[in-house]
């Protein structure tokens, strides 16, 4: 069993736990560690732990530098945001032939106190300003950030009106994609989780390759060929900047695999003239125009009740079915609910659940419209219908 700790507010003293094989652990596991703690005596016997050797820090560099494919350097921008995966970023990608790298001083040494930003966050407001200069700065081919404990990959693009952070989506799509192109045919899968896009199960489609959906959170997304036998598990991601790039090898998120493979990736497509913008304009081509979004509110624990007793029949002009995930059954039933509708050209997707650390309630948006020659008017009309989604967003 291993413990390590977590991104909850500090007041929670949260933590993970994991059993053998590197997942996190999931019902009814917790509820027994749960009663043994209860049923534990006080005076339990102490002795010190023996921390393990530089031996098993070597073995997953080298094994996280083989998630490369393509060879030739590309120039990255990269920042650690002040947290413990810096030295290792950078020997994992000096590894895999990556040595062009440009780290934020003001961010690489690991500091609980966060200085340069207000909330350790890549996904945050002004977050990344500071790698975004440095991109510009040194002219980077792409940006990276990694979160504080590195299990979580945030990229940007340079674009012609300047530097542009991808969503947890697209990183998810372009990798999806990238690692499926990459895979010998046969029983393979890739795994996103209810509140992702829907686009990465038409990317898993087109590859002849199985799309599993399941709940929030890697304990989950890591088990997702779980009762698939013969089933291989390649690729997951979630919105939050998650991405697992190489299940065989570390069945959790990991930002610095993603990282190699973001780089990886640019210098394939750059082989053929192309850029991660020219990559996803190719998938809206083929699957549709995606717009998502992610919005997170103070809330009750009223909210949830009141969203299943009385649900909004319409949203943004189309009829809504509402599909309860509480009352499924299973390891899919959550507290969560579903909003859907549309028609053959826009389709709209809204999923509604309460936070599991904060008195918060979060939804999630996203609106499809059919592949079209005109991906520009594709996208105003898909971004339009999704600011009417969330101006009607009143739970």
């Amino acid at each position: 069993m291993q413990i390590t700790a977590s991104h909850n507010p500090p007041a929670d003293n949260g933590y993970k736990v994991y059993l053998d094989g590197g997942l996190q652990i999931v019902p009814p596991t917790d509820r027994d560690i749960e009663s043994a703690m209860a049923a534990a005596p006080t005076d339990i016997a102490r002795s010190e732990v023996s921390p393990v050797d530089t031996d098993l820090l070597h073995d997953y560099v080298r094994r996280a530098a083989t998630v490369r494919r393509t060879t030739g350097d590309l120039r990255v921008a990269l920042t650690p945001m002040h947290g413990v995966g810096g030295e290792v970023a950078l020997h994992v990608l000096s590894e895999a032939g990556i040595t062009d790298v440009h780290t934020v001083a003001e961010q690489f040494a690991p500091d609980p106190d966060f200085p340069t930003v207000a909330f350790p966050n890549p996904e945050e407001p002004g977050a990344t300003d500071l790698l975004l200069a440095l991109a510009a700065e040194v002219d980077a081919d792409v940006a990276i950030a990694l979160d504080p404990d590195a299990d979580r990959c945030a990229v940007a693009v340079p674009t012609p009106t300047g530097w542009r952070m991808l969503s947890g989506d697209e990183t998810g799509w372009l990798l999806g994609d990238y690692v499926l192109s990459q895979t010998e045919p046969g029983d393979v899968m890739v795994a996103s989780t209810v509140v992702s896009s829907r686009m990465l199960a038409a990317i898993a489609a087109s590859h002849g390759a199985r799309h599993v959906e399941t709940l929030t959170g890697f304990k989950w997304l890591a088990r997702a060929d779980a009762g698939l036998p013969g089933t291989t598990l390649v690729y997951a991601y979630e919105e939050a900047i998650g991405h697992c790039v190489d299940p065989a090898a570390v069945r959790d998120k990991d930002g610095i695999t993603a990282a190699v493979l973001v780089c990886d990736l640019v210098v394939a497509l750059r082989r053929d003239g192309r850029t991660l913008l020219d990559a996803l304009d190719g998938l809206a081509s083929a699957h549709g125009v995606h717009a998502t979004a992610a919005v997170s509110v103070p809330a009750d624990a009223t909210v949830m009740p009141r969203l299943r007793a009385a649900p909004p029949a319409r949203l943004a002009g189309f009829d809504v079915t509402v599909d309860d995930l509480s009352v499924r059954r299973g390891q899919s039933r959550t507290d969560a609910v579903i909003l859907s509708g549309g028609d053959a050209d826009t389709s709209i997707r809204v999923v509604v659940r309460p936070s599991g650390t904060e008195p918060k309630v979060k939804s999630y948006f996203e609106v499809r419209c059919a592949p079209e020659a005109d991906l520009d008017a594709a996208r105003i009309r898909a971004f339009a219908v999704q600011d009417e989604l969330l101006r009607a967003a009143r739970w």
